[in-house]
């Protein structure tokens, strides 16, 4: 296999994560996430969103964690934005990198960012720029890579044109997502193969869901094939509204475990990241979506169960 010596993790529990729970997260909770996430060694946090608290109440309190947080020089901390205002908000919350997002699905543009993908993408053409001028990195997602709930499968080319244009604005980063986790390998490499002839492979990032369990396998596809940069979530924190059943994103543990076996650097602590997790899977109330940490017994429910043998019995 040619796999590369080192793999950015990207960690987006933070905001992706947490942006569908139902229930208000504290600040301090979310401050608190973070900081166990920078101790855990991780290179790129993505914090909050600075989108309309009408359409994300659960990042109402952007400026507030940004504040709240302990940052470390190494770690990169940016944060979302959809329009100029977002991005004036970020900058005032002291934000070093934002991400702008597009899809590569003209139905799910309009209905996800109520704009077709070239109003979307003239939209961010002004915020990246505004961005770059100010001397604030610039990274863009395109959502629906591997498939779409409105349209099915989507073309390789629409990925490709959506991802060139966002590098042409400005972004020095692309992340893929398959929005709905309906990705297999073989699709996957495709797919990255399609966008590596516009966007270099050093500037591609992948976001896989794992609603079908595919998620650490698209992920060494695509490591395959020259990817070393990928998004994840602590404790498989998330989820596509839009798809019915729909797992979190891939849980980060799970992904440096494996990277870990493959020899492959992050320097990342997995105890660190496994604690992280269990952290926020306790204020949620619920055990964690990492199978590492089920497996090692430090979810909260595995420290339930160990508390109560019998229970053992019983199921």
């Amino acid at each position: 296999m040619r796999l590369p010596k080192r793999v950015k993790m990207v960690e987006v529990g933070p905001r992706d994560g947490l942006q569908n729970e139902k229930t208000l997260i504290p600040a301090e909770v979310k401050i608190a996430l973070i900081d166990r996430l920078t101790e855990a060694g991780l290179p790129v946090i993505e914090a909050t969103s600075f989108v309309s608290p009408a359409w994300v109440p659960q990042m109402a309190d952007n400026a507030q964690v940004m504040a709240g947080i302990t940052r470390r020089p190494e770690t990169s901390y940016p944060v979302l934005v959809p329009n100029l205002k977002g991005l004036e908000g970020a900058l005032a919350a002291g934000a070093g990198e934002v991400a702008v997002f597009a899809a590569a699905s003209e139905t799910f543009s309009r209905k996800n960012i109520n704009c077709s993908i070239a109003e979307s993408l003239e939209r961010f053409a002004g915020v990246i720029a505004a961005a770059r001028n100010r001397g604030v990195r610039v990274r863009g997602y395109v959502s629906c890579v591997l498939g779409c709930p409105h349209e099915g499968e989507v073309d390789f080319r629409a990925v490709a044109e959506v991802a060139g244009r966002l590098q042409e604005l400005g972004c020095y980063e692309i992340s893929l997502g398959d929005t709905i986790g309906v990705g297999t390998p073989g699709r996957a490499e495709a797919m990255v193969d399609a966008v590596a002839k516009l966007v270099p492979r050093h500037r591609l990032a992948v976001h896989f869901h794992d609603t079908y369990g595919q998620a650490l396998a698209n992920i060494l596809a695509v490591l395959e094939r020259g990817i070393a940069t990928v998004d994840s979530s602590v404790a498989g924190l998330g989820g596509c509204p839009y798809a019915a059943g729909a797992a979190g994103n891939v849980a980060s543990e799970d992904l440096l475990y494996m990277l870990n076996g493959l020899g492959i650097e992050t320097g990342v602590d997995l105890t660190k990241l496994v604690a992280a997790g269990n952290y926020i899977s306790g204020q949620l109330g619920r055990p964690s979506g990492s199978r590492v940490a089920r497996a090692t017994g430090c979810s909260p429910r595995s420290q339930q169960r160990r508390q109560t043998p019998n229970q053992d019995k019983e199921d």
